[in-house]
């Protein structure tokens, strides 16, 4: 990609992606699209114990829902968890640990959810990792792709079977929009040839790759287990997360983010809403609608070969995982 439409890219992403974009685009938000009973349903939200995960859980949790919290850190976890019992009024806030980049703890944390008999009407995919240096698993996956990409992987496909026996369920993938600027790279998945290493840089192109496996759950297994799958941009929102990984950035256009109920509108948007439509089922959104996967033009775009052969490659991977 050219300097010239990279920087075309940021400006026009500088517009749509801040609260300004944000409040244009809900201008034309129905007013009873989130007026939904889920007194009924459980939520299963990664990452809930700051930034968007833990503003989606607490959202959900005043609703009435049951709200299954998988988080890394004990400590930080059970902290998050009384806050949000204490905001909510609601006592059906759980407690699970999971660390995603580590397929292991994956796997234990889906068994222990199955054999507890616990129901799950949706999967929130929201923890993320962006890293300032490159760090490898005890497995020797790089921990950009093993948490994005891996972990989120093995954990929807091993709570498919929970899902599947529920109604209207759904997965929702937090993606981002850095993803626009990539393409799925088949060649370099544990970014072994990116030297020096660019934690930004590795953290879209695992975005990219979340897009891509929505694809592929929507495709090939919205049929037989009766489930959605949708990917989305919560756009710049104003989370620890992205102030810790993106100082500099954060410093610059931190007055132009979003907050962080307006980023996480989409994520409870797709995971309540009445509205979306049949044929919306694995795409891309940002403020409540589909939107470009792509850049103008055709040169981020992967064939379906390339995606087929990324998700063999993902599923060699987890081979042998299972609850």
């Amino acid at each position: 990609m050219t300097l010239y439409r990279k920087t075309a890219f940021f400006f026009k992403g500088l517009k749509e992606f801040t609260k300004s974009g944000y409040e244009k685009a809900a201008r034309s938000f129905t007013e009873t699209a989130l007026s939904v009973d889920v007194s009924q349903r459980s939520f299963v939200v990664t990452g809930a114990n700051s930034g968007l995960g833990k503003h989606v859980a607490l959202d959900l949790a005043k609703r009435g829902a049951s709200v299954h919290m998988v988080c890394r850190s004990r400590e930080r976890g059970e902290a998050a968890q009384k806050e949000l019992k204490d905001a909510s009024g609601n006592e059906k806030i759980y407690l699970h640990l999971a660390d995603m980049s580590d397929l292991e703890s994956v796997e234990t944390f889906c068994r222990a959810f199955q054999q507890g008999g616990h129901v799950a009407h949706v999967l929130i995919n929201n923890a993320g990792a962006m890293l300032a240096k490159k760090e490898l698993t005890a497995k020797g996956y790089e921990k950009t792709f093993a948490t994005n990409t891996l972990g989120t992987y093995l954990l929807t496909k091993l709570m498919l079977p929970i899902l599947s026996q529920a109604d209207d369920s759904r997965v929702v993938i937090v993606s981002s929009g850095g993803m626009l600027t990539h393409k799925l790279d088949l060649k370099d998945l544990q970014l072994e040839q990116m030297n020096p290493f660019d934690g930004t840089m590795a953290y879209a192109q695992t975005k990219r790759q979340q897009v891509v496996m929505t694809h592929h759950f929507a495709k090939n297994l919205s049929e037989e287990t009766h489930v959605r799958f949708y990917s989305m941009h919560p756009g710049w929102a104003d989370t620890p997360g992205v102030e810790t990984s993106m100082p500099s950035f954060y410093n610059r256009f931190h007055e132009k983010f979003r907050s962080v109920e307006q980023g996480a509108d989409t994520i409870i948007w797709l995971a309540l809403s009445k509205e979306i439509p049949e044929d919306g089922n694995g795409k891309f959104y940002c403020d409540r609608r589909a939107v470009a996967e792509h850049l103008p033009l055709a040169w981020s775009k992967s064939t379906a070969e390339e995606e087929a052969a990324f998700i063999d490659r993902l599923e060699t991977m987890v081979k042998g995982y299972h609850i």
